[in-house]
């Protein structure tokens, strides 16, 4: 099927479950529309049984879709971009060593844990995973997923302050954890033997540092093409620009988009709409960026819900699955509680913040995206199979609770 019935095809569905969701379930609407999907994948694959042709076709349908570029080549930059502009930079100022310290250092614990915890587990279960590929995994499923969760935190009795940490870590987190991955992915792919701990260092700061750069570039720039003119309709287009063209450019400069699309995007949500826009543009501009929020998100929650469909299932991987999803709550736990235990010395932070961050830690499309990208070679099969069931687990679970688990610790 050609791109366009693929579209088309996707449109409606998100439409038809985020219409029953709305309707009837009223569950968040990247969850209502993830859990349906996964009925309707279950629902099909009984089927198959029956109706065997209509089933195929769908496994055919959803097994053309390039979920790994999809999401990061096209919809990533939308979506950071999106979260982005939405975050109050004064507020984010305020929490910046917090947010700093939890997006790098936590995600670097994170990593390191998961990767030797799972390393040790596959020897038990006796299967041989390198130790580097672990590490991999620890990368890919270390970045938090704010998109589920923001919306329920919003009505929870939680500080202000600490939603502000949640949402930026998350925002920040996948951009680090994305240049964690390509480091990682690097020596890998160049072999353990040839390590070499200055390129690996090189390699990371190319990809932040510049990543950082390019986004505070690509803010000022638009910054100083929007205040130059008043049309709501030319200035939503520029910032469309710094969106496509910008991550584009950060590609082939081989830098980090997505850390640029979170900069660029937190510029133009604060300095360029207070400075440099009309209350009418403003108006447009917001509504317009969470409508494509809203849409892009439907869309990235029914591909994850039916891309069950596609994924292999083995026994004795799903056990391994089942362990991971608690050594990856595990990880989370520590990797908030290091860094909150030594930044409590000089930052106040709220109280039960450990639990909240630990239980609000979704994990999501962009870790099933990474898990993707894996060659055969990266024990890619097994890899996608236990991060989708942390995914999952994560979504529904974590992320239908986190709410009444805010306001009871907040009570």
């Amino acid at each position: 099927m050609d791109i366009n019935g693929i579209l088309s095809i996707t449109i409606v569905l998100a439409a038809i479950f985020g219409y029953i969701n709305h309707r009837w379930i009223k569950w968040p609407p990247t969850i209502g529309i993830m859990i349906l999907a996964l009925l309707a994948s279950i629902v099909i694959a009984v089927s198959g049984k029956f109706t065997p042709a209509f089933s195929q076709k769908a496994i055919q349908l959803v097994a053309s879709i390039d979920f790994q570029k999809l999401l990061m080549n096209f919809m990533l930059s939308f979506l950071l971009f999106a979260g982005a502009i939405q975050i109050n930079a004064r507020k984010l100022k305020k929490e910046r060593l917090p947010i700093i310290i939890l997006s790098t250092v936590g995600t670097i614990i994170s990593t390191f844990l998961i990767g030797v915890l799972s390393w040790y587990l596959f020897k038990l279960f006796g299967l041989h995973v390198e130790f580097i590929y672990c590490l991999l995994f620890g990368a890919l499923i270390s970045p938090t997923d704010p998109i589920a969760v923001l919306a329920i935190l919003k009505t929870a009795r939680i500080p202000s302050s600490l939603e502000i940490k949640i949402s930026g870590e998350s925002l920040f987190n996948d951009g680090v954890a994305v240049v964690l991955f390509i480091s990682i992915a690097e020596v890998a792919k160049n072999g353990a033997q040839n390590f070499e701990a200055i390129g690996a260092i090189k390699l990371f700061m190319q990809q932040a540092v510049g990543g950082l750069l390019f986004g505070a570039i690509l803010g000022y720039i638009g910054f100083i093409a929007l205040r130059s003119i008043d049309n709501y309709a030319v200035e939503i287009l520029i910032t469309l620009a710094i969106v496509m063209g910008g991550y584009s450019i950060a590609g082939h400069l081989g830098i980090s988009g997505p850390l640029a699309m979170v900069v660029a995007g937190i510029i133009t949500g604060s300095k360029v709409k207070d400075e440099a826009m009309s209350d009418i543009t403003q108006d447009y501009l917001t509504k317009f960026w969470e409508m494509v929020d809203e849409i892009l998100n439907a869309i990235l929650f029914l591909l994850i819900g039916v891309e069950m469909l596609v994924i292999k299932f083995n026994l004795t991987v799903f056990f391994i699955g089942l362990i991971i999803i608690f050594v990856v709550l595990l990880a989370r736990w520590i990797s908030v509680f290091v860094p909150i235990y030594f930044l409590r010395f000089w930052i106040p932070f709220e109280k039960n913040a450990v639990a909240i961050l630990t239980w609000g830690g979704l994990r999501g499309g962009l870790s099933v995206a990474l898990a993707l990208s894996l060659s055969p070679s990266m024990h890619k099969d097994e890899f996608v199979v236990i991060t989708y069931m942390v995914a999952v687990f994560s979504i529904l679970v974590q992320g239908l609770t986190i709410g009444r688990l805010a306001n009871r610790l907040s009570a």
